[in-house]
């Protein structure tokens, strides 16, 4: 969820750790630059990472899946361990999205397919992916003071279940993201991104499987 009142803002894929074997340790910044304005509508690179994102985490998802043939839910595993001041909206954007959608589940737990982390960040709050199979959202301090904290953090959530950003998009669009501005107070998915996760969660994992 970028913010759309900075004008200059970092726009290429931040480079994370593997969660799994450093969950203590902050995600790395990349160098670069982009220009943000009232209208932004996002970046060629930011729709890859996101992709990559929820590319990493299907696959996370479906080795767990093959090693446990007859398990029947599709169980999406996050850490909080590293974002402990939003342990309360991350817990709410996954209820959230728990009860929004039917064919793919979210909880915390013991190796996670991604994890939480908090700080401070000119880009504002963000997903990415480490390019090796890991993924993470950063929640950051500052944007988090300034628009509706749980609309943040589910709004960040939903790349990890596959869906890209749509700053144009109104208040009611989840995935509109800062795009209408701090007075925006929707935390919930619409139906048209609710069907879209459905959808991605009924095929996409069974691509993931035979990929």
């Amino acid at each position: 969820m970028r913010h759309p009142k900075v004008l200059t803002s970092v726009l290429t894929a931040a480079l994370g750790l593997g969660l799994a074997a450093s969950l203590g340790t902050a995600p790395a910044a990349a160098v670069g630059t982009g220009t943000l304005t009232r209208n932004y509508a996002g970046s060629a690179e930011e729709a890859k990472a996101n992709q990559a994102f929820f590319d990493a985490v299907v696959k996370s998802v479906a080795k767990k899946r093959a090693a446990v043939p007859g398990a029947t839910a599709v169980t999406v595993v996050y850490s909080t361990a590293n974002a402990p001041s939003f342990r309360t909206q991350i817990a709410r954007s996954a209820q959230i999205w728990n009860s929004s959608v039917a064919n793919v589940r979210l909880v915390e737990g013991s190796n996670p397919d991604f994890a939480y982390y908090e700080g401070n960040d000119s880009r504002g709050s963000y997903a990415s992916t480490d390019g090796h199979g890991s993924g993470y959202i950063f929640l950051d301090y500052r944007q988090n003071q300034q628009y509706n904290s749980t609309r943040v953090t589910a709004h960040e959530t939903g790349h990890v279940l596959g869906l890209p950003d749509h700053y144009s998009g109104p208040c009611s669009e989840l995935m509109s993201g800062g795009g209408p501005g701090t007075s925006c107070q929707n935390a919930q998915p619409n139906a048209q991104e609710r069907s879209r996760v459905d959808q991605l969660w009924r095929y996409g994992l069974a691509s993931a499987f035979k990929g």
